[in-house]
């Protein structure tokens, strides 16, 4: 039998999905799951974003450009200019989802072998696409008790050698829900001029922050403009995950155009995606403002909620929608796949992330767990009642 490439069995698997088997084995046992794992929010889509579908009249479901369409790009220059993002439409590309604004930007900037420094946990992802581009990625740690705070820099410092390319941010970040301050980013762009290194930046919860700290978006800092690659997505700000829309975003000329090589070769980013992105932008204050309201509510329930949990304990996430929380179990892997499995309270159960998976470093986030809070506050009081019994549960077996 043929061998699977190297590339394939180094692919992680999503430590957000991977359970979804036992998950669709305790739906299939007549249990009701409350979906904490994955950041797909109950919230609903915009209607412009829904009469953008109703109105759609194409005879003709055509190509588009392969930078996406230019009215999409030039209305987004104007959504960017309210975040003091000042970028032009030939600055902007439209890709299939933020996942292959990074897929495109690693390939665009990365050599087999380049490696590129991330602190951990992170966004499980980017593992699979740095090795789908042949790159490596070198971690360093924040922890829990310092609440996910960016470690020294002197700590990234250390790992540059001659194969280094640059550095990865999430920002607010998924999966922790930290928020860089003005001073960390500053770090952050001294060590990207120092060494001349790419700067990829996924800015994709910037519309949720929580705290008084403004958003600082790597396009903001002074002297590292064409080392800058922005990552953006409609998904989450306007509950759009099913339309793969997203945006990569650069100053740098040689990127771009390096980038429009791989958007060519795919031919063309969604049809019927960008329509209803584009149309999204048109939406009023009053859905903005009421879905930052219900995340800010369901944030504050969730994590009061969890720290009266005896042996848990979570930070104040001061943006996006997750949270990372330690549990008072010895392998979370092992306790989040015995919730699917065996355990239900009143026919109820729960479905949450390993933290594990967000880690690289092989043995670092073993009690831990990732949250989102994309449910409704009534199912996510639900849930915690769940999880605090499945936690007593699990301590006497």
């Amino acid at each position: 039998m043929p061998k699977i490439s190297n590339r394939g069995i180094e692919m992680p698997a999503s430590p957000i999905r991977k359970l979804a088997p036992l998950s669709d084995s305790a739906k299939a046992r007549g249990l009701t799951v409350y979906h904490l794992n994955i950041g797909q929010p109950d919230i609903k889509t915009p209607q412009v974003a829904l009469d953008a579908i109703h109105n759609f009249n194409h005879d003709i479901l055509e190509y588009s450009p392969s930078s996406g369409y230019r009215s999409y790009r030039e209305k987004l220059v104007a959504y960017y200019s309210r975040f003091n993002i000042n970028v032009s439409a030939d600055e902007i590309i439209v890709t299939t989802g933020g996942s292959e604004a990074v897929l495109f930007a690693f390939m665009a900037c990365l050599n087999p072998g380049d490696e590129i420094i991330v602190s951990e946990p992170s966004y499980a992802n980017y593992m699979a696409f740095a090795i789908s581009a042949g790159a490596v990625i070198r971690s360093v740690p924040s922890t829990i008790d310092k609440g996910f705070a960016l470690p020294p820099v002197e700590e990234f410092e250390k790992l540059i050698n001659e194969r280094t390319r640059g550095m990865l941010i999430c920002n607010p970040n998924n999966p922790t829900g930290y928020l860089y301050s003005r001073s960390e980013m500053n770090k952050i762009r001294n060590l990207v001029k120092k060494y001349d290194l790419y700067l990829f930046s996924d800015e994709v919860y910037r519309e949720f922050i929580y705290t008084g700290s403004p958003y600082i978006s790597a396009l903001h800092l002074v002297g590292i403009e064409e080392n800058v690659v922005l990552i953006d997505s409609v998904s989450k700000r306007y509950s759009e995950c099913g339309i793969r829309i997203g945006t990569v975003i650069t100053k740098n000329k040689e990127v771009r155009n390096t980038i429009m090589k791989f958007c060519q070769a795919r031919l063309s980013p969604p049809l019927l995606g960008q329509i209803i992105a584009e149309a999204s932008l048109d939406v009023d204050a009053e859905y903005m403002l009421e879905t930052y309201d219900e995340y800010l509510d369901r944030r504050n329930f969730l994590i009061d909620s969890l720290n009266r949990i005896p042996g848990v304990y979570s930070p104040i996430p001061m943006g996006a929608f997750y949270t990372i929380a330690s549990l008072p179990v010895d392998n979370a892997d092992d306790f989040c796949a015995w919730c699917l499995s065996d355990f239900e309270y009143e026919g109820q159960t729960i479905f949450m992330a390993p933290a594990s998976g967000f880690y690289i470093t092989p043995g670092l986030g073993k009690n831990e767990v990732r949250i989102a809070y994309v449910l409704k506050k009534e199912d996510l009081g639900k849930a915690l009642i769940v999880l605090e019994k499945a936690l007593e549960a699990y301590s006497s077996r």
